[in-house]
């Protein structure tokens, strides 16, 4: 008798997983993002200028209220609205592990120094 409840207990929980399952995999249709994420949409790279290369990248984000897209150790990454709005922009950590972060003078955008020197440098649009 108890294992026949414990059968029905654990068919119920099957059942009802699979439920959620489906329910998920309705509600997150093929192209949409989970709140919270980024994707690469685009990535374009010029390399025609000796020692220069100009990459622009395009990303989408599906941010949750108060937040906007950004970056984050050099990835797409969705941050505090507010480091945006004062263009705090080394608040957001969008550089490396091992590189420094300073702001350009003009606050449009950062610089990241790696260790041998080294500086990628990152305007906002």
């Amino acid at each position: 008798m108890q294992l026949l409840r414990v059968a029905w207990a654990l068919t119920g929980a099957v059942i009802c997983c699979f439920l959620l399952l489906l329910l998920h995999s309705h509600l997150l249709k093929e192209g949409q993002l989970a709140a919270g994420t980024c994707e690469i949409v685009t990535l374009d790279r010029d390399s025609s200028q000796p020692r220069r290369t100009i990459a622009r990248q395009t990303a989408r984000c599906a941010c949750k209220k108060g937040q906007i897209a950004g970056t984050t150790r050099a990835r797409p990454a969705c941050v505090d609205a507010g480091i945006v709005r004062k263009k705090q922009w080394c608040e957001m950590v969008p550089c490396l592990e091992d590189e420094g972060c300073d702001l350009l003078v003009n606050k449009s955008g950062w610089t990241c120094t790696q260790p041998g020197g080294r500086v990628k440098t990152t305007t906002a649009l």
